[in-house]
């Protein structure tokens, strides 16, 4: 029989060469807002452009996603690049179990271009698999939003498949691309 031992929380904060990976604080409600306000932020997202009242309730709940301990938790990080809020990425558990994961990300348009968005991905799929040992991560996305598509093919992720017309979005039936990635095919930065 194999022994199946207990992940290992995710050491906060999380560095990269550039960017710091941190849990959410008070003082993040401003820059959130500055971009997830944003139309085109917002657009492939499962949400309208944010409120400063949708904001301070997002934010209070992310507040509360600080690991993955068990089913149906989460791990919900923002991104800072020289102490500067540029983004953020979550991890949550899929099914019943903590094997399976699904990751999402938002990023301020400011400061695309430069990797971030593939480096503090890249940050969170080895939290997924080498801390909570995660068998398989995917990643859900509107079928229009190329850049996203890019970002999955970018850090290893198979596109899977492609579920039309699946989705209720805004007025409208959208298409979603459904990327993987499995435990052995991860390879570390």
């Amino acid at each position: 029989m194999t022994k199946v031992t207990a992940p290992l929380p995710a050491p906060l904060p999380i560095r990269t060469s550039r960017l710091t990976l941190r849990a959410y604080r008070d003082d993040d409600l401003g820059p959130l807002l500055d971009y997830y306000a944003d139309p085109e932020v917002a657009r492939f997202l499962l949400e309208e452009p944010w409120t400063r009242e949708h904001a301070e309730t997002q934010l209070a709940l992310r507040q509360q996603r600080t690991g993955v301990d068990g089913p149906s938790s989460a791990l919900a990080l923002v991104v800072e690049h020289e102490g500067t809020v540029i983004g953020d990425v979550a991890l949550w558990t899929t099914g019943d179990t903590m094997s399976r994961g699904e990751v999402g990300w938002a990023f301020n348009p400011a400061f695309g271009g430069r990797g971030f968005a593939t480096e503090a991905l890249r940050s969170l799929l080895g939290v997924a698999f080498d801390r909570y040992r995660m068998h398989r991560v995917v990643a859900q996305l509107d079928a229009r939003n190329e850049p996203s598509a890019r970002l999955c093919a970018r850090v290893g992720m198979q596109r899977e498949g492609h579920l039309r017309a699946d989705w209720w979005s805004k007025g409208e039936w959208t298409d979603t691309l459904v990327y993987g990635l499995l435990q052995q095919e991860w390879q570390r930065p």
